[in-house]
């Protein structure tokens, strides 16, 4: 008798189990006709999570209709809400039958054409795509005997303002930069691109963040292949969450262990609206100021938007001064290793001397000195910018020239090794790109490490190797190196030197195909000047 006992509660438990599992809601079969089970579900399935709010009200003649309210606290604009939603339902058609303003409707129709003064307003009946929406600050409203809601887009919460950047600041240009808002950015690309071929197709990518991607293009002027490779590598992408572009960024360029970045970023509009208008294909990240820009190429990124702003002259001496100084900080300690410890013959008489003095008494050989200094002014550097702002500059200056003296004073380092490393450091402040600073960053350590093996002939050999491997990358099948290899002579108005903006007539040869003419003619470009005229009362 115990054992029947025990056997039959064993079966009742698991009857009651499965009856239980059965009539449970799975959130991706759909809504159900009856409000209070919906309900239910959003609460079981969001864990009753307090930030979630969930007003059940009635309205219509009488209060007939049932309905579910449901919004998320922080993210959903409350006054909207209140003026344009609760109060037109419980206050404006409290004495209207819904029923016959349109009869041939259902009456999630006829709220959503005839009484609520909203603006986007999306019939929904995936259970799934109403949480999505929810979580995002869109406000839901669930009728009871419906399997459909309506997702009302009301989505408002705090952010921070159009301030100007920080990263690529410009002594002429706008003051405008990104913000961590998608519609905020795609705003500002509109803004300067008025045009009905600018598309932005969007995305959400992530699992768990479900968040916002947005591609920018103008249609006829991007190539299709390029838009379409961007799409296939976007889709597939299967990640739990996107919390940057960064993310992005490593999961679809194109060569991961380069020093070189093969994606482009900004937070600056006007060099994103100057891309799109060359061809390219900007990706925007909810989230995030900085959009990227593909395909990226090695001259973009000594590119500044204050080239075109200034005087050619101008932008064209600051071009080929950045080139300078990128070489510089990529090679000026590694130079000075090598003919410090290989090459001694190839210095005048009197600076060999003065090197020799110098480094009399130093314990250290060239390269461990560079090393030594090279190290200790990443740390300063790291150090800055992870300080508060008020101290962080000045503490980096005071540390290095602390350090530096002190250094020089007690005998561990030469008085001209000081200096080649303050220079290259400079020099490579210069560079417009974050990218592409860190890059030579790291390739400096290389050079110095062949320098002070082989000399001359190790520097010779890693520049043949950095050539090549520059030469084999590819940003979205695009050259890395192009104009310069292949090389196009046409596409020589805007490398090292930057021509008048009447010369350039074409778009960028490889980055597009398809539009490749930016002025109708070029006679008309560059006016004459006026001639002088004597007055006709002087003799």
């Amino acid at each position: 008798m115990r054992f029947l006992k025990k056997k039959n509660r064993k079966v009742l438990n698991l009857h009651t189990s499965l009856r239980s599992q059965s009539i449970e809601p799975n959130p991706e079969d759909g809504l159900n006709k009856s409000l209070q089970q919906n309900i239910q579900t959003l609460k079981d399935t969001l864990g009753k999570s307090s930030d979630i709010i969930i007003r059940e009200i009635r309205f219509g003649k009488e209060g007939t209709i049932k309905a579910g309210v449901i919004y998320t606290d922080g993210l959903t604009d409350t006054p909207s809400l209140q003026n344009f939603i609760l109060e037109t339902l419980m206050l404006d058609i409290k004495e209207i039958d819904l029923h016959k303003k349109s009869p041939e409707k259902n009456l999630i129709s006829v709220l959503k054409d005839v009484a609520l003064t909203v603006g986007e307003i999306k019939e929904e009946t995936s259970f799934d795509a109403i949480l999505t929406s929810l979580l995002s600050g869109d406000t839901i409203i669930l009728l009871d005997g419906y399997a459909e809601g309506l997702i009302i887009s009301n989505r408002q919460w705090a952010e921070r303002g159009v301030t100007e950047p920080t990263a690529q600041t410009v002594v002429r240009g706008p003051r405008e930069g990104f913000t961590e808002n998608l519609r905020i950015n795609t705003a500002l690309i509109r803004r300067k691109i008025k045009d009905p071929k600018l598309w932005m197709e969007t995305k959400t990518i992530g699992t768990r963040t479900k968040t916002d991607i947005a591609i920018v293009y103008i249609h006829d002027i991007a190539d299709d292949k390029i838009v379409k490779e961007v799409n296939l590598r976007l889709d597939q992408i299967n990640i739990d969450g996107i919390l940057e572009s960064g993310n992005i960024e490593g999961l679809i360029q194109d060569s991961t262990y380069s020093p070189f970045s093969t994606i482009y970023n900004t937070e600056r509009p006007d060099v994103v609206a100057a891309a799109l208008l060359e061809g390219r294909i900007a990706i925007l990240v909810d989230g995030t100021p900085f959009v990227l820009l593909v395909p990226a190429l090695f001259i973009q990124f000594f590119q500044s938007p204050e080239d075109y702003y200034e005087r050619t002259v101008f932008g064209s001496l600051i071009r080929i001064l950045r080139f300078i100084a990128f070489i510089i900080s990529l090679l000026a300690p590694a130079l000075f290793i090598a003919v410090t410890t290989f090459h001694q013959s190839m210095l005048p008489p009197a600076l060999l001397i003065s090197l020799a003095a110098q480094r009399e008494g130093v314990p250290f050989p060239a390269f461990v000195e560079a090393l030594i200094m090279e190290v200790t002014f990443e740390i300063l550097r790291e150090a800055g910018i992870r300080m508060p702002r008020s101290i962080g500059t000045a503490m980096s200056i005071v540390g290095a020239f602390v350090i530096g003296t002190a250094a020089v004073e007690a005998g561990l380092i030469s008085a001209m090794m000081v200096i080649v490393v303050s220079i290259t450091a400079i020099s490579n402040f210069v560079s417009p790109s974050y990218e592409m600073a860190i890059a030579v960053r790291i390739l400096r350590f290389v050079f110095m490490a062949l320098a002070a093996s082989f000399g001359f002939f190790g520097i010779m050999v890693g520049l043949i190797a950095l050539i090549l491997h520059l030469c084999s990358l590819r940003s979205f099948g695009i050259p890395y190196m192009s104009p310069i290899a292949p090389f196009n002579i046409s596409d020589q108005k805007d490398t090292f030197i930057v021509l008048p903006i009447w010369k350039m007539i074409n778009r960028p040869h490889l980055m597009n195909q398809k539009n490749r003419i930016r002025q109708q003619h070029s006679a008309a470009a560059k006016p004459a000047p006026p001639e002088n005229k004597k007055d006709e009362g002087s003799s």
